[in-house]
């Protein structure tokens, strides 16, 4: 399954060029521009992830699993489908970018409790501080983060920042692994 999703994740949701040509929230300019989006809320791709994530939160006594709206939605929402299909149920939840200011103000939305032990997950790691915000922001919630698991990781320092929040911090798939695989599918193009 892995393997699969880095391939579709190269074909829908990765690019790669010599020189620096994407630039990035920072305002940096990196060779690697991942949007998840396109292969996390595609059939497939939804499929691949919720199953890999559900593989990857199994062990950590969680309820639910959830992150920052949007990139963390759509994984959150495929590791609760994939988790009913085997069995398992395990809760799906989702940490606004803003606090709502009517009705009952809170940061996370779902079908959770204070106390509950929970994974913040999200798409893509560089800096990490995304993923670090739904940490914070699940705990004032009164949530336990247990874990946290990213499904692509840059490779630029990222996991080491949310690990200083969450011990428990794993990637799914790295920068390196998407790169091989780009390589791969391009020396087959030009093949052609």
């Amino acid at each position: 399954m892995k393997n699969e999703l880095i391939h579709l994740l190269c074909q829908k949701s990765f690019k790669y060029s010599p020189t620096p040509a994407f630039k990035l929230v920072s305002g940096r300019m990196s060779r690697f521009y991942v949007n998840c989006k396109p292969t996390t809320m595609s059939p497939r791709g939804m499929f691949l992830t919720g199953h890999l994530m559900l593989a990857a939160i199994q062990d950590s006594g969680a309820s639910a699993v959830g992150g920052l709206t949007f990139g963390a939605d759509p994984i959150a929402m495929a590791t609760a489908f994939a988790s009913e299909l085997k069995g398992q149920p395990v809760n799906a939840f989702s940490i606004r970018k803003s606090q709502k200011d009517h009705g009952i103000v809170k940061w996370v939305e779902g079908d959770i409790l204070p106390g509950e032990k929970v994974v913040v997950i999200d798409d893509v790691a560089t800096t990490g501080g995304s993923t670090i915000k739904s940490i914070e922001r699940a705990r004032s919630e009164g949530l336990a983060v247990v874990r946290t698991v990213i499904l692509v990781d840059r490779q630029e320092g990222g996991m080491d920042n949310i690990r200083s929040h969450v011990p428990h911090a794993t990637a799914i798939i790295t920068r390196d692994e998407l790169v091989a695989c780009w390589k791969q599918m391009a020396k087959a193009q030009k093949a052609d």
